[in-house]
């Protein structure tokens, strides 16, 4: 907690939670008037949404028409219907998708400027977008926003855990019980914002879920535990879709500490081999296809191979050599025997690969994005991959307006969520660079509508 500052006893609207969702909800409800809070249970903020690294999608973005690439909503919608198995809600994804492009134009009045492209699997065109610098979108989102919050007047308090959502006679949420470092205390709010991300991290509500996935490592930062889904029920809000878990094709899960190897790199160029050093998918089709691929081969993983032309454009490659994931080759012979893979089968993969390129035609399985550049510029590189346990497409049932609905399809009046804690928008399979625009897209109609709300209840 800020030392400097007291908890106060009211606030217009409380937010739990200072993820992508978050931040971006308090800067918009801050923008309309609102006094607003964040909550953080962790010591720092940024939750998952500092880990992100490929982009935020948006179709029809100025960003888009400034690199000539023309897109259309009707295509970044159908393509993320078809993603999510035809089971996205569908009011909500209409409302994502129109709301898109000027997520992209709203963050740049912040100076959060997303003015480069990358492609991600299941998208036709490059809608990712990031930093210029190329680097990993989530923490330069969230360290910018967190600065932009705070310089609006709006306080974070960090090691604040919310228990308790508080109710009136009518079942009107307003207000919450949060431990501090100061001990327990209660806040009144007209209005509540859950943004308290996924259960990634959370091996009881996987197993209850998922059991057959209790096992896998995950990508999500501890604090994923679902703690906004318990603290929505105990007030009766409906949970859906909640066996929908994404399992990420690419983490490495060599040390304890999980690593996800962003989706942009792929995008940019990289390949997958196996142990015999040859392709056996599409590396841009959707997570789920990837993912099944790689643990149908039962060889502990799989390997991206890239070359220092890929390296270039893919700046979070340099963190993650920097740690000791990416291993190195003057030539593909010599990386082959770095990494275990059959020289001359790697050789013939990466020479098949850039005719490929050449001929814009995948023969062998059909890819058509990602494929701008070849790999033939040494040195090389591979990254030792594995699937892992990445978002939780289930949550909290909500509206459009981000309201938090019962299990009879009625609104929980004063109660909001957004964000990964939410479910509906991504249908069986989330689709990269969706959630950090989900986080922005909804983020922001949660701050409007609550703002709303405040006002209609003033």
């Amino acid at each position: 907690m800020p030392n400097n500052e007291e908890l106060k006893k009211k606030y217009d609207a409380v937010i739990i939670g200072s993820g992508g969702t978050g931040l971006t909800a308090a800067l918009q409800a801050r923008e309309l008037g609102l006094n607003v809070v964040v909550l953080e249970k962790n010591g720092k903020t940024g939750g998952n949404t500092n880990r992100a690294s490929s982009g935020m999608n948006a179709s029809e973005s100025l960003v888009q028409l400034n690199e000539g690439i023309i897109d259309n909503n009707r295509d970044f919608y159908e393509e993320t219907l078809k993603g999510g198995g035809l089971l996205n809600d569908r009011a909500m994804l209409k409302y994502f998708v129109r709301h898109s492009a000027i997520a992209i134009s709203w963050l740049m009045k912040y100076g959060v400027r997303l003015t480069d492209l990358t492609i991600t699997g299941g998208m036709s065109r490059k809608r990712a977008h990031r930093p210029g610098s190329m680097e990993p979108v989530g923490f330069y989102l969230t360290s910018r926003l967190t600065t932009q919050v705070k310089k609006q007047g709006v306080n974070i308090f960090t090691n604040a855990r919310v228990t308790k959502l508080l109710q009136d006679s009518k079942g009107k949420v307003n207000g919450v019980v949060v431990d501090t470092d100061d001990g327990e205390k209660t806040i009144k709010a007209q209005a509540v914002l859950l943004a308290t991300g996924g259960f990634g991290a959370s091996k009881e509500i996987i197993k209850k879920y998922r059991p057959d996935l209790v096992d896998y490592k995950t990508t999500n930062q501890p604090g994923a535990t679902g703690d906004g889904l318990k603290l929505a029920k105990n007030v009766g809000a409906q949970l859906m879709q909640m066996n929908f878990i994404q399992v990420h094709p690419t983490a490495n899960t060599d040390n304890p500490h999980v690593y996800l190897i962003g989706e942009g790199l792929r995008g940019e160029g990289a390949i997958l081999v196996n142990k015999s050093g040859q392709r056996f998918v599409n590396e841009l089709s959707t997570r789920k296809i990837v993912s099944d691929a790689i643990t149908s081969l039962h060889e502990d993983g799989a390997y991206l191979i890239f070359d220092s032309g890929v390296r270039g454009h893919f700046a979070a490659v340099e963190f993650y050599d920097h740690i000791g994931l990416v291993r190195h080759g003057d030539n593909l012979a010599d990386l082959a025997k770095e990494i275990g893979v059959d020289p001359a089968n790697l050789e013939t993969t990466v020479a098949d690969w850039n005719k490929a390129i050449e001929s814009h035609k995948d023969k062998e399985f059909g890819r058509t994005t990602g494929m701008d550049r070849a790999i033939d510029r040494g040195p090389y590189y591979a990254i030792h991959i594995h699937p892992a346990i990445h978002y939780t497409m289930g949550g909290i049932h909500i509206n459009t307006e981000t309201q938090v609905l019962d299990t009879n399809g009625n609104v929980i009046k004063g109660l909001y969520a957004a964000g990964e804690v939410s479910g509906g928008l991504h249908g069986n399979n989330r689709i990269g660079g969706n959630s950090i625009a989900e986080t922005v897209i909804f983020g922001r109609q949660a701050g409007i509508q609550m703002a709303k709300f405040v006002r209609e209840n003033k």
